[in-house]
């Protein structure tokens, strides 16, 4: 019989979660203070039929209150990985840093993508999604105000423009109660323009 200590150190071992090659949590002297200091992803899954699902990717800049967005048919680490392309891209501010929760599709490709692109990658402690608070909510708005609202077409390929445009009208049509009733675009226009990288440190 293994005594109760040894035994417990087994039991550990066994079950604590591997060292990620990039990704850490968060430290507690780092503070976010402008938008592209932190972008926040999660993914929203969506059910239009019985038996068909939407694996909704969404990224949001809580100081911004802007959001990028793609549907996918699964959340795959390939599938995250090619969505921070698109966030890098349509974030109007350079992001510095990604906060996620421990979802596998944050793992693999997608932790791999971020530490060639030079971007921090911080995960959330378990069970904690309040700490994603903002990217939580913005999740509620698709979730009611697109998603419930809209006639769902057959396909993700139908459904990208449709994101695009609602994506559109979030980020400069929609105004936002605590940017003052501004639209997260007028809001950024008050904000100094930031630095962005040249082409090499993006590749």
């Amino acid at each position: 019989v293994q005594p109760v200590a040894a035994l417990i150190r087994k039991i550990a071992a066994r079950t604590a979660p591997k060292k990620r090659p990039h990704a850490i949590r968060k430290p507690k002297g780092v503070t976010f203070e402008k938008p592209g200091d932190v972008v926040q992803i999660d993914t929203l899954s969506i059910y239009p039929l019985p038996g068909v699902s939407i694996k909704h990717f969404n990224a949001y800049d809580p100081f911004a209150k802007w959001t990028v967005a793609r549907p996918c048919k699964r959340a795959t680490a390939k599938n995250a990985a090619e969505f921070l392309d698109a966030v890098l891209m349509q974030m109007p501010d350079p992001v510095k840093a990604i906060q996620i929760d421990g979802g596998s599709e944050f793992m693999a490709e997608f932790e791999t993508a971020c530490q060639a692109k030079d971007i921090k990658l911080y995960v959330l402690p378990p069970r904690m999604p309040q700490l994603n608070g903002g990217v939580e909510r913005c999740n509620g708005a698709w979730r009611y105000e697109f998603y419930a609202c809209t006639e769902l077409p057959g396909s993700i390929a139908e459904l990208n423009p449709l994101i695009d445009d609602w994506q559109d009208t979030y980020n400069f049509i929609r105004p936002h109660g605590a940017l003052s009733s501004l639209t997260p675009a007028e809001y950024l226009t008050h904000q100094p323009a930031p630095k962005r990288p040249n082409s090499s440190q993006m590749s």
